[in-house]
């Protein structure tokens, strides 16, 4: 009986050292590097520019390289040729889902602006260049490299492993995230989420910092309106609408917004200060204590010297749109200006709005929402999580750089799957500090990306997942 009980007991852990040693094999890195540049350029080539977005062509390449190694695959489609994939690997469901997240559609080009053509994927001097190699085909690629490397070595899992190919991120989220959350979250749902929105930094050949996205800025829009007198413009009056919402405009864009900060941001302004100069740690400590008059006198600097640190600690607002008039000499009775809002989670639309209005203090000017699609208010992803975690863990292993982790102050469609509930965290390729003023980074005229950092992107992508999926 003894011997029996002991032979069990063997074969319990040679099975589990087995399920071990299969979730920490790796793949061949350097042998698929041909492989995940195929997908990558034949992915870049397909213009899925949004609008019109025509993601199928890209949704059905994925789909049909997922189904050829036997990864079951669902396609949704709510308007024609706006398709959105859904691949699942199953895990033994000792732990909820990971859901990977990567859109398909592209934004629009101007073809002579580039100097290769913008769905090309032409390789030059060590760079892919083509619209969308950096947002956002290169999470398409790195997500189905991982998917295609989970099938094929049979990895095992704890939780599934979700890839979602979404469709309409750049303008368009009715057909993709809305209607996925909407229609199809059971097929989506997820205790961790893994997309864009981080930042991989290079300075001089080496990454100085790896920016992981655990927050995001709201986005809205204001309308200010202005109502007066019109008359023939030889004759100034008091009562000018352009001269009212030009005021309104001052005022709204002049007004300092309260100090903010939540668990992103205070341990992004605290880890940043630790690897900074003593002048410039010394104000990114300033803001931890955000009534201090220390903490005032560094987000002014920031917004002459870092804008993109100021926007992160307030609510901001940057005035966009202008319109009124149609003759030199006429004074119009109409005039119209657009407000670009980005309100730090949590903050409440409703009361701002109603701050607006009391900064602004023109009866002569109406302050309202403008009409458009509204991301949901969603909360911040927490920093101590097994996917924060894993991704820490990933870093170290690939990039052995500081994390960060970041509010981004723009907009990606985790907020709707934070909203809820999941907690999402964004990634990057690594790009060079210098490629986004030189006009090389995402949106940009010359879009690329280092051919080395999307390798290194994969392998960083596979181990993120084995460390927060694999079953151990």
């Amino acid at each position: 009986m003894r011997n029996r009980f002991t032979l069990a007991i063997a074969a319990c852990a040679a099975a589990s050292t087995l399920t071990m040693a299969q979730a920490r094999r790796q793949p061949d890195w350097s042998g698929l590097e041909a492989e995940t540049l195929r997908h990558f350029q034949s992915v870049v080539r397909m213009d899925s520019s949004d609008p019109p977005g025509n993601e199928k062509a890209v949704a059905e390449y994925v789909a049909q390289a997922l189904r050829a190694e036997g990864v079951p695959v669902q396609l949704f489609e709510s308007e024609p040729n706006r398709v959105n994939v859904v691949a699942r690997l199953t895990g033994n469901g000792r732990k909820r889902p990971l859901l990977l997240m990567a859109h398909t559609d592209v934004v629009t080009v101007d073809p002579s602006k580039w100097k290769f053509p913008p769905f090309s994927a032409t390789r030059d001097g060590g760079y892919v260049y083509g619209r969308g190699t950096r947002d956002d085909k290169s999470h398409v690629t790195a997500f189905l490299m991982v998917m295609l490397q989970l099938k094929r070595l049979s990895v095992p899992l704890d939780r599934d492993v979700i890839f979602l190919a979404e469709a309409g991120e750049e303008g368009s989220t009715r057909v993709g995230i809305q209607h996925m959350v909407a229609q199809h979250y059971a097929d989506i749902d997820a205790e961790f989420c893994f997309a864009e929105g981080g930042a991989f930094t290079r300075v001089g050949g080496r990454i100085e910092r790896a920016q992981l996205q655990s927050a995001e800025k709201i986005p809205h829009a204001i309308e200010l309106t202005a109502s007066g007198v019109s008359g023939h413009a030889s004759v100034p009056l008091q009562g000018n609408a352009i001269v009212h919402l030009s005021a309104a405009v001052a005022a709204a864009a002049m007004w300092k917004t309260p100090i903010v900060l939540n668990e992103t941001t205070r341990a992004y302004f605290t880890r940043l200060a630790a690897i900074s100069t003593p002048q410039d740690a010394a104000r990114y400590r300033a803001v931890l204590d955000p009534d201090s008059a220390a903490a005032g006198a560094a987000v002014d600097y920031f917004a002459r010297n870092e804008p993109q640190h100021a926007s992160m600690l307030r609510s901001s607002i940057s005035p966009t749109i202008v319109q009124g008039g149609y003759r030199v000499n006429v004074i119009p009775s109409e005039a119209k200006a657009t407000l670009d809002v980005r309100l730090v989670p949590g903050d409440d639309p409703a009361a701002f709005l109603e701050a607006v209005r009391k900064v602004v203090n023109d009866p002569a000017v109406n302050v309202a929402y403008a009409e458009r699609d509204v991301r949901p208010n969603a909360p911040s992803a927490s920093l101590d999580t097994d996917a924060f975690r894993a991704l820490e863990t990933a870093i170290k292993q690939n990039y052995d750089t500081v994390v960060i982790p970041q509010m981004s102050t723009g907009a990606t469609d985790m907020s709707y799957l934070r909203a809820k509930g999941i907690q999402c965290y964004g990634t990057a390729a690594a790009a060079d500090l210098e490629d986004g003023p030189l006009g090389f980074g995402a949106h940009s005229d010359q879009e690329r990306i280092l051919e080395s950092e999307l390798y290194r992107f994969v392998r960083f992508s596979w181990d993120s997942v084995i460390n927060v999926a694999a079953a151990r």
